[in-house]
């Protein structure tokens, strides 16, 4: 046909019977320029299998019987994104890779009663090799097949909108495989077919291949993949991976950004790839003005999150990637007498205005082998031995309960608009994240979430889940995510205080590990009666229950820290609180 389309007509049979089975395997048969016959899959494929032992895998024609029908409209766009950062195939405590109806049945009620309103889904989009983590994707228009059929993707879509959660997919349009046979690499012979030619399509620390975005066919290509999954699958957005990498021309490889507005604007910013994500969101945004994209930027590219109206990307939010930097680091390199209040403040308030923020104290980057979760930095090995309510505590896990449970309130309701948790570090998963590989001897020991440990009463891990749900649930009634950045009025580096206000709630976080203060005045703009609402230090928290939540607080009109009214309050040590003006009407 024109423009280098190609069409196969293949006549009914006379029985009327389906010309091409359901689950037929079937393939792309290329003669190239040279003469070299060439088996390849349809990149546009809707389903990719592979069998027994078989390296690649094989197109499988899927036409079920009875596809799955949507009984569940979209859920309305959250005011405050609370997200859940999943991956189906190690949801499971099994060592294996779980499924889409585990998926469905075990975890999302679990994400339900946690009080998230938002899923992220990695590794949707099929990927030969599962150690990738999704970002290694060889057939984007496939849901993997390793966790069961598209059919019942579409139900753990559904089931989520049934309990007014939204689903976003994690979409890697930043880099493809190098895999050719069940890959987009070298479709018709050529390097150049769907990628750059030479050195620059090719990513030289991800070892995989780069679009060419001003390529007609590669923008059809990618902008219909965009829409396939919003109205196949009916995913409410995306995160879009890598796009560091699709701005600039270097791809962020060995720069340190410093904030200069020459990093961003000169001739080593991509501008075929700028446009392409701009077109994408253009594409989101009137297909569904509801949808949600986010971008995971390192470089803070000025403008991504405004609208493409007034020159932006067009994403509604970017992830905040310096505030689990700055968790790690203070953690590694510190003591916690040496913590800086005002760095921390400054880390997590440091965003561009009306550019939206995803905060996050970690996600899967952190916990992956080589690093550790938070929960395992603070207590380490101790969290084999001593994470038993039998016991007594100790100092190690003390600080590490303590602890975790104030770094996660504080990102949560100072770091930005939305707030994002991997899936098992709400309660402080143990250990790392690692696939089965050759270098582990192919062991799926570290990829799966030990969900079990939070439900038994007898462990410590169920505190960290208690708190993780009820901070949730506090900001789904009180609105903090979606209310102006928080005033802060006080960070004290001699008592390693942190007071401020957001959404007409009062924070107080006292970090000092030792000191804790009787009657300390903070400020606030509300003149009234304050009760606590949420208070680290109560038991059902693993806390030491050493304040009283009978107790009225009352401010009065004495300036305080450039605040007009103040109270005084009983701050223990290593103790995060919320205290709300109870005659404001809610």
């Amino acid at each position: 046909m024109d423009f280098g389309k190609w069409e196969l007509y293949i006549p009914p049979k006379q029985n009327r019977s389906v010309v091409i089975p359901h689950g037929s395997k079937l393939k792309v048969v290329i003669r190239s320029k040279s003469g070299e016959i060439l088996y390849r899959i349809s990149p546009w494929a809707k389903y990719v299998t592979r069998e027994g032992g078989n390296v690649n895998y094989d197109w499988t024609h899927w036409d079920p019987e009875n596809p799955y029908k949507f009984k569940h409209s979209k859920p309305k766009k959250p005011r405050g994104l609370r997200i859940y950062e999943s991956h189906v195939g190690i949801s499971s405590y099994e060592g294996k890779i779980a499924s889409y109806k585990h998926f469905t049945c075990n975890v999302l009620p679990r994400i339900k009663d946690l009080g998230y309103n938002c899923i992220q889904l990695m590794a949707i989009m099929e990927h030969a090799y599962y150690a990738s983590f999704g970002y290694q994707v060889t057939s984007f228009f496939a849901a993997s097949s390793r966790y069961g059929t598209p059919e019942e993707l579409k139900e753990l879509v559904d089931t989520a909108h049934s309990m007014g959660i939204t689903v976003l997919l994690d979409v890697v349009h930043s880099h493809a495989s190098k895999n050719s046979e069940d890959g987009l690499n070298m479709f018709d012979g050529t390097e150049s077919c769907y990628f750059h030619y030479g050195p620059r399509g090719h990513h030289t620390l991800w070892d995989s291949r780069l679009f060419i975005y001003s390529s007609w066919e590669v923008l059809r290509f990618l902008l219909s993949n965009i829409r396939w999954w919003l109205e196949e699958y009916s995913f409410d957005g995306f995160r879009f991976d890598g796009v560091t990498s699709m701005l600039y021309h270097h791809h962020g490889i060995g720069q340190n950004f410093s904030g200069g507005y020459h990093e961003y604007f000169g001739l080593q910013v991509d501008e075929d790839a700028l446009t392409y994500l701009m077109l994408a969101n253009h594409l989101v945004h009137i297909l569904y003005p509801d949808s949600i994209t986010i971008a995971e930027d390192v470089s803070g590219m000025p403008a991504l999150c405004s609208p493409i109206s007034q020159g932006g990307a067009g994403f509604d939010y970017r992830l905040a990637m310096a505030i689990p930097d700055k968790w790690i680091q203070l953690l590694k390199e510190f003591k916690d007498e040496d913590w800086n209040m005002g760095n921390i403040v400054y880390t997590l308030t440091n965003r561009r205005y009306l550019e939206k923020c995803i905060a996050y104290a970690e996600s899967h980057d952190q916990a992956l082998v080589g690093d550790k979760s938070l929960a395992f930095w603070l207590m380490d090995a101790e969290m084999y031995t001593n994470m038993s309510v039998l016991t007594p505590f100790t100092p190690v896990i003390d600080r590490g309960i303590q602890l975790h449970k104030m770094i996660r309130l504080i990102t949560h309701a100072l770091g930005g608009e939305g707030y994002l948790n991997f899936m098992g570090n709400e309660f402080g998963h143990p250990e790392w994240l690692d696939f089965p590989r050759k270098g582990n001897n192919e062991s799926y020991h570290y990829a799966r979430r030990q969900f079990h440990l939070a439900d038994d009463d007898l462990l410590r891990y169920k505190f960290l889940n208690n708190f993780d749900r009820d901070m949730n649930k506090l900001e789904e009634r009180c609105g903090w995510l979606s209310a102006p950045q928080a005033h802060v009025s006080e960070k004290h580096e001699t008592n390693k205080i942190i007071v401020f206000e957001r959404a007409g709630l009062l924070f107080v976080f006292n970090f000092h590990p030792s000191k804790s203060y009787t009657d300390y005045r903070v400020g606030t703009a509300l003149l009234g009666k304050f009760k606590i609402v949420l208070d680290s230090d109560a038991a059902e928290y693993g806390g030491h229950q050493r304040l009283d939540h009978n107790t009225d607080f009352f401010s009065e009109p004495f300036e305080h820290n450039e605040r007009p009214y103040s109270l005084l309050v009983y701050i223990p040590n290593r103790v995060a609180l919320i205290l709300q003006n109870v005659d404001l009407p809610n």
